[in-house]
């Protein structure tokens, strides 16, 4: 039995896409997915689940949020593994006074060429921070995310692929939501 992590882009900010997450839960439930459990109000789900193909299983996750609330946001899924190298791999770990409020992980959608990757790092944005390892960018805003020099949009299309970001609390939660249901089998 697979654990997999569901991010969904852009669901109840600004009072647009909204989702309330029991019927979130209720959603991926009928969709034979097992111990569903969702993380705060911004489309975090974590479930278990039989299915190894996860591109398929996107695509049903969107299809059935597509008819049961008329929008199809876009879902980026990692499995417990994945979301464990991404918290080991953390650029910032061995730096003190980081704060884990105002540093994000953007989850991508696909990994971006080597070119794509280049031209984003060069986007100036001191004292803001980002770094792009593997289908993850960990941005850092020191001074938070309020009016941030660096914006996400414009290195989404530099990328040339979609992700959405979750801080740094919200990564280790889901990790650690995770690796419970894992125990279970």
């Amino acid at each position: 039995m697979n654990v997999i992590i569901s991010m969904l882009r852009a669901v109840n900010v600004g009072g647009h896409n909204k989702l309330p997450m029991e019927s979130l839960r209720e959603l991926y439930a009928s969709l034979k997915l097992q111990d569903v459990q969702t993380y705060v109000q911004s489309g975090n789900v974590v479930f278990r689940t039989e299915e190894r193909d996860l591109d398929r299983l996107r695509d049903r996750i969107q299809k059935k949020i597509k008819s049961g609330f008329g929008f199809a946001p876009e879902i980026i899924l990692r499995s417990t593994a994945e979301m464990r190298e991404t918290v080991a791999r953390n650029p910032f770990a061995a730096r003190r006074g980081i704060e884990p409020n105002k540093l994000l992980v953007t989850f991508l959608a696909t990994h971006p060429g080597a070119e794509e990757r280049k031209k984003a790092l060069e986007i100036k944005a001191a004292p803001e921070e980002m770094h792009i390892l593997g289908r993850e960018a960990y941005i850092y805003y020191p001074n938070g995310m309020g009016r941030p020099k660096l914006l996400w949009t414009s290195v989404e299309r530099i990328l040339k692929t979609v992700g959405t970001a979750r801080n740094w609390n919200t990564v280790t939660k889901l990790l650690e939501i995770a690796e419970k249901l894992e125990a279970i089998d």
